[in-house]
């Protein structure tokens, strides 16, 4: 199976050409970000103020990373349950985000979402957070500090492991690989 090196940030014409089952690595500019970091955004948007990142074509990475030990530029960072974001998503994708890149599925509304603007899913093997925070460079707290853990992150990474899980068409990996092992005929 063939790996896909690609670069953040990605334009909407590049993500179109992934589709779901494509193994990648991701190399360039990420922002973590988990539940009360995209409620705050939400917020914020609500009182008509901007975002504290343009994410033009950008992904987040649904992570809350461990504190970093002595010598370490970060902590375990291992992705989380991105269903919990999926109430703030859509408006997120509206305002161009590219991508975004956790674990477990993703709601209707959201997939719907990326398809009217082109984003895609990656998913990420939960419990390698050790192994993936071998993949990030760089990291700069950007926003909200006061989360601690889920503050906003601008994290360098380079060949970080993920797999197209829901791509900009809405195929997604969560529902056709189900299907396959459904079906009585394998048995």
């Amino acid at each position: 199976m063939a790996i896909i090196m690609i670069e953040t940030p990605m334009s909407k014409l590049a993500r179109q050409k992934l589709k779901a089952g494509d193994h990648v690595r991701i190399s360039g500019m990420l922002y973590t970000a988990r539940d009360a970091a995209h409620k705050r955004m939400i917020e914020t948007l609500e009182r008509g103020l901007p975002l504290p990142v343009d994410f033009t074509d950008q992904f987040v990475y649904y992570v809350g990373p461990c504190p970093a030990k002595p010598g370490e530029i970060i902590g375990s960072a291992g992705p989380t349950t991105s269903g919990r974001m999926d109430v703030y998503t859509p408006e997120l994708l509206k305002r161009g985000l590219g991508g975004m890149i956790g674990k477990g599925n993703r709601s209707e509304r959201v997939i719907n979402s990326m398809i009217n603007h082109g984003a895609v899913y990656f998913g990420c093997v939960g419990g390698a957070g050790a192994l993936l925070q071998n993949c990030i460079k760089s990291v700069e707290i950007i926003a909200y500090e006061d989360l601690g853990t889920e503050a906003i992150r601008k994290i360098e990474v380079e060949n970080f492991p993920a797999i197209v899980v829901i791509d900009s068409q809405g195929n997604n990996l969560y529902e056709t690989e189900r299907k396959k092992y459904t079906k009585k005929s394998w048995i």
